[in-house]
């Protein structure tokens, strides 16, 4: 194995150290998380969707706001809920929004995330 030195410019703006150190806490945390399924929330999956339960006590269902835009689910809350959430999940494929589904029960947010497929766009062609 060949490992080789990372150097840091020391020009670095504070705006770019912050969202590297962001960026690194992220991913420490999604591979935490997908290890050990703690944090507050689990991911599964299954051939035909993922299901992702987040915990979030003392918040009512319509002080959620959910979007799904290709493969980024975005959990935030609402001003008027009394617990700020605002949360971002990037999964390997795009999330087929139309077949998902979202309940929120005694405080844990259960989304099933149907995966959309890709589709192959081969076309054959004919030797003259």
């Amino acid at each position: 194995m060949f490992f080789a030195p990372v150097i840091r410019q020391a020009n670095y703006s504070p705006a770019v150290r912050s969202l590297d150190r962001s960026f690194e806490r992220f991913f420490n945390d999604v591979a935490y998380v997908r290890q050990s399924g703690t944090k507050g929330h689990s991911l599964s999956q299954d051939d035909s969707s993922w299901t992702l339960s987040v915990d979030l006590p003392g918040v009512a269902k319509d002080q959620l706001n959910i979007g799904i835009e290709g493969a980024v689910v975005r959990i935030e809350s609402t001003e008027a809920a009394s617990r700020k959430v605002k949360a971002a999940y990037e999964l390997p494929l795009e999330i087929d929004a139309t077949a998902s589904t979202a309940t929120l029960e005694n405080g844990v947010l259960m989304l099933k995330l149907a995966k959309k497929l890709p589709q192959s766009n081969v076309t054959a062609l004919s030797i003259q």
